[in-house]
């Protein structure tokens, strides 16, 4: 009995591991499947499954834009977060550190920055707040980190996905051949009947 709940939790955190996602049940038995109702013919069954797996493309879609956007996030964050230690380091010195920051896309700017333990950071939607340069380090940490484990999820849910995308792509082919006997025999039974 208990492998049994085991088993029944695995299930339940498998399903809510990929929340929002509708899994694709394998369609074992065609001919069962075409008696389902809204199966009355093989067209209407193709176009329902087809509709399901436009439905996985398009989540796939916009997975894969989170997924490059959080790529792209990351090494920023963590470039932040070495000028962060660098500044760390010089704000014990009373000596300026020279430095070249980026101005606009390929256009930098020599700047001098005196010692200094406040910093302030882009937040987003052209919103920038001052920090004291341990806080700043203790929140890029934190948004390091969830970014992180944001990606790892994303990159489980895509491949899941992917998943019930190629268990739809062959459920389609197991009815369009099913649809290809079913008519083949009727083909055949008309050409024996008129003979």
């Amino acid at each position: 009995m208990a492998a049994t709940i085991d088993n029944s939790n695995a299930v339940q955190a498998t399903k809510k591991k990929h929340l929002g996602i509708p899994e694709a049940v394998f369609v074992e038995d065609v001919d069962s499947f075409m008696k389902e109702p809204g199966n009355e013919t093989a067209d209407s069954a193709l176009r329902k499954l087809d509709e399901q797996y436009q439905k996985y493309k398009y989540m796939e879609l916009n997975l894969s834009q989170k997924k490059l956007r959080l790529k792209n996030q990351i090494p920023q964050i963590t470039q932040t977060l070495e000028i962060l230690r660098h500044m760390q380091k010089k704000k014990e010195t009373t000596e300026a550190m020279e430095t070249h920051f980026l101005l606009a896309d390929n256009v930098y700017c020599k700047a001098s920055v005196s010692p200094t333990d406040k910093v302030c950071l882009w937040l987003g939607a052209n919103v920038m707040l001052e920090y004291d340069i341990d806080d700043a380090q203790a929140l890029l940490e934190k948004n390091l980190s969830t970014a992180s484990r944001n990606l790892e999820t994303l990159e489980e849910d895509l491949d899941y996905l992917r998943d019930q995308g190629t268990t739809t792509e062959v459920n389609m082919a197991r009815v369009y051949n099913w649809d290809v006997k079913r008519r083949s025999k009727e083909n055949l039974l008309k050409s024996a009947t008129k003979s």
